[in-house]
């Protein structure tokens, strides 16, 4: 039998983490060449503030009573991302085992004092995450996010996150490569300023698309890295929300490709955000994973934990 990603549990929530990347550069001023997490593994300070961060999102979960479903360092730990840093076909492959370890050993700490702790890995997308600058046949996709996929096989994560997916031809791609390689799907889209998915297609078209040419196999979906006046507009009413089960938003109201520009930190208002949180909870009760994208951090967190579980 297949494995499957944990079902929703009555009374049972997740907290994920926030803007890990944005955190790292602005905070603690490490550097992310092409954005990626997993160069830091050969930093010794760098390592240090991460488990410095990660045990925040751990400490947040336990004062709160939840879960956590954890990621790293390998969002960008792809064969174009890898080649661009240098990595070979083996070093790429250890660095994803190495960011799964990192996890792993931080999880045990914390054995006794949170109910569950998962693990997962991060499946960037092959281009750019913001907009349409490669365009592939889900076959095609698949074929290329299957390298990844098959050692995070090895690596035994609980589940494999595509996230910040801009198209359903390559979400489609990841979910079948998932699938052949047994490992647990979720696909997180990032919206445009006017709530569409890159492609065009709205967040219930895209997901159905998805479902459609999968068999449903997406464990499931989220919105990452855009705020809720953003993406507000795209959670229409009908059965498929209860194919949501996660949101990450970003702190700042400001639109992405600016965002990016700034060169510094902006943690938007998280009290307003929190606050937003807490109603998305009551209206969609289906979402059980909750966590934050770019600007955020363990302030958000904690906010936005104590608001979804009021």
């Amino acid at each position: 039998m297949a494995r499957q990603f944990p079902a929703p549990a009555a009374g049972l929530r997740y907290l994920t983490e926030g803007g890990i990347e944005t955190e790292i550069m602005y905070r603690y001023g490490h550097e992310l060449p092409e954005f990626a997490m997993y160069p830091l593994l050969d930093n010794p300070a760098a390592m240090a503030d991460l488990r410095t961060m990660y045990r925040g999102l751990l400490d947040t979960a336990a004062a709160h009573g939840m879960a956590v479903l954890m990621g790293g360092l390998d969002y960008r730990a792809s064969p174009d991302w890898g080649g661009l840093l240098g990595y070979s076909a083996a070093g790429l492959a250890e660095a994803n085992l190495a960011s799964i370890a990192f996890l792993r050993e931080l999880a045990a700490e914390y054995a006794d004092d949170i109910e569950r702790v998962l693990v997962q890995g991060f499946v960037g997308p092959r281009g750019d995450a913001y907009a349409q600058d490669l365009t592939m046949t889900r076959d095609e996709a698949g074929d290329y996010h299957s390298v990844q996929l098959a050692t995070l096989a090895e690596a035994g994560v609980d589940l494999a996150w595509a996230f910040t997916f801009s198209s359903e031809e390559e979400a489609i791609g990841v979910t079948r490569a998932a699938v052949a390689h047994d490992v647990p799907v979720a696909v997180s889209f990032t919206l445009r300023s006017d709530a569409l998915v890159h492609t065009g297609s709205t967040l219930e078209q895209a997901i159905r698309t998805v479902d459609e040419a999968t068999d449903s196999a997406v464990a499931f979906y989220g919105i990452n890295c855009s705020h809720p006046v953003e993406f507000g507009p795209a959670l229409t009413d009908g059965d498929w929300t209860s194919r949501l089960r996660a949101l990450r938003p970003n702190a700042s109201k400001m639109e992405k490709i600016a965002l990016c520009r700034l060169g510094h930190l902006e943690e938007g208002d998280e009290v307003e955000l929190a606050a937003m949180m807490g109603d998305l909870a009551d209206r969609y009760p289906s979402i059980d994973i909750w966590g934050g994208c770019c600007g955020t951090r363990v302030t958000h967190l904690d906010l936005i934990a104590g608001a979804v579980a009021r």
